[in-house]
């Protein structure tokens, strides 16, 4: 899995897109940053980018990678999900598949119900551990 930290401003008072999932999806609402997965012959930088375009209708230049997690889910299932920044994009940003998009601050993010994947990395970012 591959995730995009979309990121606006100037550093002090920098801002990250987040998504909330479709009510009608698995872990319906709940928020993330906007991606999905690595299909077969795709780096993940490229599964990223046409994730983007998919979800955004953007063309993101996919910036270095920031981190990348593991997670168990309680039900045995596991994922890894890489997480790189995008500076920089073309087109306009439409909402074309969540319920809802919204620019944070990092020290905000803790106040939304993400998912448990991502749980980390808002820790971490809220913190000012990363960017």
């Amino acid at each position: 899995m591959v995730a995009g930290l979309i990121l606006r401003g100037e550093h002090s008072q920098r801002e990250v897109l987040i998504c909330q999932r479709s009510a009608d999806k698995p872990m319906g609402l709940k928020w993330e940053f906007p991606g999905g997965k690595v299909e077969p012959g795709e780096t993940p930088e490229q599964a990223l980018a046409r994730e983007l375009d998919e979800e955004l209708g953007i063309q993101a230049r996919i910036g270095p990678e920031i981190t990348a997690i593991r997670h168990k889910y309680r039900n045995g299932g596991s994922i890894h999900i890489q997480f790189f920044t995008i500076e920089s994009f073309t087109g306009e940003l439409r909402n074309l598949v969540f319920e809802e998009m919204q620019w944070s601050t990092f020290d905000r993010l803790p106040e939304y119900d993400f998912l448990a994947a991502d749980q980390t990395l808002i820790r971490e970012l809220a913190e000012g551990k990363l960017l």
